[in-house]
C-alpha cells in the first residue's frame, strides 16, 4: 500500500444559495478511515456556483498532506470547469472559447492551485435524490447560510 492509498479520502461538497446572487453558505463533508470531518461557511451576497468551487477549494485546503480523493459533487460546472475546461482557460489566458473572461477566475485558480498535490477523482451526483455524503454537505450549506446570518 502506498502512502496515498493509506490517506484515502472521500468529499462531499455542495454550495447553496438563498437568491442567486444573495446570502449563500458551503458545506463539505470529509470522511477519512472511519473519521469524520465536518466543514461549512457562508457570505453575506453571492453565486451558487461561486458556494460550490468555495466546498471544493476549502475541504482540499483542509487536508494536511497530499491524499488520494473521491471528491462527490452535485455540481456540473465545479466537475467539468475542473475536468475539461480548466486547462483551455489557462492556455488562453484565462478567457473561454468566446474570448470573454472566464467567471469567478479568482477561485478557479485557487481550486486549481489546491489540486496540484493530491491525487483526486471528480465525480458527479445528482443533488437532492438522497446520496447520503450530499445530503450532509447540502445540510451543511444551508448551515452556512443560517450561521452567517445568525452573525
Amino acid at each position: 500500500m502506498t502512502d496515498t492509498q493509506s490517506d484515502a479520502v472521500t468529499i462531499y461538497t455542495d454550495g447553496a444559495c438563498r437568491g442567486n446572487p444573495g446570502p449563500g453558505g458551503w458545506g463539505a463533508h470529509l470522511t477519512y478511515n472511519g473519521k469524520r470531518r465536518e466543514l461549512f461557511g457562508g457570505e453575506a451576497t453571492t453565486t451558487n456556483n461561486r458556494m460550490e468551487l468555495t466546498a471544493a477549494i476549502e475541504a482540499l485546503q483542509a487536508l494536511k498532506r497530499a491524499c488520494t480523493i473521491d471528491l462527490h459533487t452535485d455540481s456540473t460546472y465545479v466537475r467539468q470547469g475542473i475536468t475539461q475546461w480548466l486547462s483551455n482557460w489557462k492556455k488562453n489566458g484565462w478567457k473561454t472559447a468566446a474570448k470573454k473572461p472566464v467567471k469567478n477566475a479568482d477561485l478557479w485558480r485557487a481550486l486549481d492551485s489546491a489540486c496540484e498535490r493530491h491525487e483526486i477523482r471528480w465525480h458527479w451526483v445528482k443533488g437532492h435524490s438522497g446520496d447520503p455524503g450530499n445530503e450532509a454537505a447540502d445540510v451543511l450549506a444551508n448551515r452556512g447560510i443560517d450561521e452567517m446570518k445568525k452573525g
